[in-house]
């Protein structure tokens, strides 16, 4: 068998720890409904063409998207499911 050097080994490492550190780091959390879904990747197509005035980085400008997203979508949702009452005359 034969052994592999330090040097290999420790390269090795720092490579694994590049591509698996990295990764973790940059994750995002699970997606938990579909408009959740689909406001993530309405702030991806948008992050770039989106005007940019206060000079955000692009992943907080990426968030103002997301939650201007969600706010749109929750106000539907939440107009939607009101209904008018109607009271009976005693």
């Amino acid at each position: 068998m034969k052994r592999i050097g330090t040097g290999y080994r420790v390269t090795f490492g720092l490579a694994a720890l590049a591509i698996f550190g990295v990764g973790a780091a940059r994750a995002e959390p699970p997606i938990r409904s579909p408009e959740d879904a689909a406001c993530r990747g309405e702030a991806r197509a948008r992050v770039f063409s989106t005007p940019n005035p206060r000079n955000l980085p692009i992943e907080e400008l990426g968030k103002g998207i997301y939650y201007a997203c969600m706010a749109r979508i929750d106000g539907k949702a939440n107009t939607s499911r009101k209904r008018a009452r109607r009271h009976r005359a005693r």
